[in-house]
């Protein structure tokens, strides 16, 4: 069963300055929560192009786990899509989409997942994965806030009312 996981975040910035930010994998370090001890594998600086493969390794519940990532599509300033190779689940595609409108980007990022294991799966999904995610989607949508507003203090940034929505 695909399960789809969005949430939106407003910028009265460009596109491009937003793009820049989100399009560097080095800041997925910033804004996932400590306690994932997420580490970028592959060497740094990396340069985000169609084709990427880009390495990691988390930590779920003191179990490490090693995963890979492929830029499958990167059309700045627009839309960049990230899928799993390897890792946890069956299935994860990542879409973030940037619009420009009426002086606000909006970022929107859009995750549609696969949990392994069939009717366990199902289950751990209900009763783990789903509020895991939903609490790293709201961890990073505050951190990504707190960020553009340490930079950009003159400018609005939506910093509170995270909607992740997970079906």
């Amino acid at each position: 069963m695909v399960n789809t996981l969005t949430v939106k975040q407003s910028f009265e910035l460009d596109i491009e300055s937003v793009f820049d930010f989100f399009s560097k994998p080095e800041n997925l370090e910033l804004i996932t929560p400590r306690s994932l001890h997420f580490k970028i594998l592959t060497p740094s600086p990396i340069s985000m192009k169609e084709g990427l493969l880009i390495e990691y390794r988390i930590q779920l519940s003191s179990i490490p786990l090693n995963w890979k990532t492929l830029i499958s599509k990167f059309d700045p300033p627009n839309i960049f899509i990230d899928e799993q190779v390897s890792g946890p689940y069956s299935k994860w595609h990542h879409t973030h989409y940037f619009t420009y409108k009426n002086n606000q980007t909006i970022v929107e990022d859009k995750v549609e997942y696969i949990v392994p294991y069939g009717f366990i799966g199902k289950v751990v999904n209900r009763f783990y994965i789903k509020r895991m995610l939903r609490s790293i989607f709201e961890y990073r949508f505050h951190t990504i806030a707190k960020i553009f507003k340490d930079k950009h203090p003159n400018t609005f940034i939506q910093s509170d009312n995270p909607m992740v929505i997970i079906k």
